[in-house]
């Protein structure tokens, strides 16, 4: 028998609201609910003050739902209305350069503000780019893959490096099996699929071996992973960062020449606090910050072509705005993206005419102008010498 939607009320109506005041149906917390293949998707309003204290609520509102018989799987986010605020104004331009007196030379910089010195790049990549979210369970893993491919679509040399050390997802994502070779014992040579360069941790131990590592540990992987592989001449290389703001993203953006980082956040107001996260990490260490993508932004019924918002909608493009920053698109919550990444062949390459392999695409479009804007831009402010 299908599932249906009183189904899941009645069932959701078992579960209580804050400080057991009532049930969360009653009390008018539940989103619409849609259900497609067995799989049930709503989002839950919860009070912003409080919000990260209803983690629990949210995980129960997805316990009794799955026990529902008929029930494939949940997929239940919490949400939060906000008064106000969001991220921080945008920051605001430096002062340009006071010239140097007449009679002394101007020196130009070594490098642009993203490349400082202790920045060391790496030979025969022109370009590194991070990938990255504020928190968990947004799609940053498999925004980033679809990415790099969208942009070896459109013609690059790409690799990508899987920074996450504790929860690699390339390996599956890609379809990559096996331990890489060296070229003298030291040196690695990358993985490759779909014309991809690829290294990553889950390369070098077992799937199911956990990682339990700490701080140094994790610095020293990753330095590693992207300076001890042959990786050879490459346009690009996408680094897909774990998710928060922790060691691995600090020893990117402060040991890499970044070229930019791409925040990923689903359209909740509560993903967007924990995005905001990794933008101002990345302001702090001076990264550009390259755009937004929302992912999981709307839902389109296979059945009827209907169009849910089933976790709000509009609020990363929103954000963007605010902060001054270039919105890159909207991927929608597509069950065929999820069972192709699942797969191990992404939708870029294996749906490569669909519709969401267009929208991957024109996001690498969008990415690949960013970064040559930003060179251009710190082309242009580096001053030329002049002898008086």
């Amino acid at each position: 028998m299908p599932v249906t939607k009183d189904a899941v009320i009645e069932r959701l109506k078992t579960v209580n609201g804050p400080d057991f005041t009532g049930n969360i149906v009653d009390l008018g917390m539940v989103s619409e609910i849609f259900i497609a293949d067995g799989k049930v998707f709503f989002s839950i309003t919860v009070p912003a003050a409080r919000a990260q204290e209803m983690e629990p609520l949210r995980a129960a509102a997805e316990r009794v739902v799955k026990a529902i018989p008929g029930v494939a799987g949940a997929v239940v986010a919490l949400t939060a209305e906000k008064k106000g605020g969001g991220m921080e104004a945008p920051v605001p331009s430096r002062p340009a350069p006071r010239p140097a007196p007449a009679a002394a030379p101007r020196a130009a910089p070594h490098a642009p503000a993203s490349q400082s010195q202790g920045r060391r790049g790496v030979p025969g990549i022109e370009a590194i780019i991070a990938v990255a979210s504020g928190k968990g369970g947004v799609g940053k893993s498999t925004t980033a893959v679809n990415l790099a491919l969208g942009l070896a679509a459109n013609g690059l040399r790409v690799g990508v490096l899987d920074a996450d050390i504790y929860g690699p997802s390339m390996p599956r994502l890609l379809d990559i099996h096996g331990r890489p070779q060296t070229v003298d014992g030291k040196i690695m040579k990358p993985m490759q699929n779909y014309g991809l360069k690829v290294m990553s941790m889950g390369f070098l131990v077992d799937e199911e071996t956990p990682m339990i590592w700490r701080g140094p540990m994790v610095m020293s992987a990753l330095t590693q992973m992207l300076r001890e592989v042959e990786w050879g001449a490459l346009d690009v290389l996408v680094v897909d960062m774990p998710p928060g703001t922790g060691d691995a993203q600090l020893t990117m953006a402060q040991q890499v020449p970044l070229a930019g980082a791409v925040i990923v956040s689903t359209p909740q107001d509560l993903a967007l606090i924990d995005a905001r996260k990794g933008l101002n990490m990345f302001k702090k260490v001076d990264v550009p910050l390259l755009g937004i993508v929302e992912n999981m932004s709307y839902f389109l019924a296979p059945d009827t072509g209907k169009r849910y918002d089933i976790f709000g909608h509009g609020g990363a493009r929103r954000e963007a705005e605010r902060l001054g920053v270039t919105f890159l698109g909207e991927v929608p919550l597509e069950m065929g993206i999820r069972e192709s990444s699942d797969a191990g062949a992404p939708v870029v390459v294996s749906k490569p005419d669909g519709a969401e392999a267009k929208i991957y695409r024109d996001i690498a479009t969008k990415v690949w102008d960013r970064v040559n804007e930003e060179r251009g831009a710190a082309e242009a402010a580096v001053p030329s010498i002049v002898f008086e």
